[in-house]
């Protein structure tokens, strides 16, 4: 199933069930919100049935009517599970490789996730503007020292998200060892929440094995896929339950996806392609974003089951 949240109802949105097509919704009985439905999610699934059913022929609405999917949660852990965009950025920057076999982690901003449509704002273009495109998942419950063996079991949704970064303050937040502030802002997300069983083969070992691509004022800058995760998202649920349990509605990302075949099919942020362009001449070319740039985003190769992102920076 295919889940959103419509931005009436208050500040968490109106919990729907989506059409095949998109183009459809309708509420779901009992359960005002997404978190709602988490919170109760076995309980949940016969109103979820029917609410499915039920926007085959329900509601029209469009991009513009939709929230992301949770418009607050209660966390944002964000991994970088991709070895490659690692690797090149180490290469680029010239920092030596971080000396760990556990995943990369931080915990973000969740108290607002951006509307698929909705403007990006924020301050000022010096700050370097960047994108991420991420898969992403949406957990249950999870027990604190839960296995990666049985982390898939708590997860209840997919999601693709775009994890705004503002470059030009990272580093100097990095120095300090006491992570991210400023340099990450709100995320976006695409508008709909999809249950595993919706992607079929695509949803295996633990990971999104779908392009995601990005466009930039309607221009193709890249479709790598998620199937290249170095850690799959049961380990990335496991490492984040190690010492404490996970409430439903934990949101957990892969991080920038991207592939080592970069030359065919592009990257997913700004700050891996100057990367790239470093290491093939020395110089960074491409730059970061101004104020009325459109990016857009969508996985999948034909239609997008999360929807899309279509989105223009502004100043805030």
């Amino acid at each position: 199933m295919r889940l959103a949240s419509l931005k009436r109802g208050g500040r968490d949105g109106t919990l729907v069930a989506v059409s095949s097509d998109g183009a459809r919704v309708a509420a779901v009985a009992g359960y005002p919100t997404l978190q709602a439905a988490l919170d109760d999610w076995d309980a949940a699934q016969g109103a979820l049935g029917d609410a499915v059913a039920a926007a085959e022929t329900g509601e029209a609405v469009s991009l513009e009517d939709f929230a992301a999917p949770l418009p607050r949660a209660w966390q944002w852990l964000d991994g970088s599970a991709f070895p490659n965009h690692g690797a090149l950025m180490q290469l680029a920057l010239g920092h030596a490789p971080i000396e760990t076999d556990l995943p990369l982690m931080y915990q973000g901003m969740s108290h607002r996730f951006i509307g698929p449509a909705d403007d990006v704002q924020l301050p000022s273009e010096a700050d370097g503007i960047d994108f991420e495109g991420e898969f992403a998942v949406v957990t249950g419950d999870v027990p604190m020292g839960c296995p990666a063996a049985e982390a898939l079991g708590h997860v209840r949704l997919l999601m693709l998200v775009n994890d705004w970064s503002l470059r030009a303050i990272a580093p100097v937040e990095m120095k300090t060892g006491f992570g991210w502030i400023q340099a990450k802002p709100a995320c976006s997300a695409a508008p709909f929440a999809v249950t595993p069983d919706e992607l079929g083969e695509a949803w295996r070992d633990g990971r999104v094995c779908l392009p995601l691509t990005v466009e930039v004022d309607g221009r193709w800058f890249g479709h790598p896929n998620g199937s290249a995760m170095g850690y799959g998202f049961h380990e990335l649920i496991a490492h984040a339950a190690r010492t404490r349990a996970l409430p439903a509605g934990t949101i957990i990302g892969s991080g920038t996806v991207s592939n080592a075949d970069y030359d065919e099919v592009g990257s997913t942020c700004i700050s891996e392609r100057r990367a790239i362009e470093m290491i093939a001449s020395g110089k960074a070319e491409t730059p970061f974003l101004s104020f009325g740039t459109r990016v857009s985003m969508r996985g999948g190769a034909g239609a997008s089951p999360f929807g899309r992102t279509d989105q223009r920076v502004v100043r805030g």
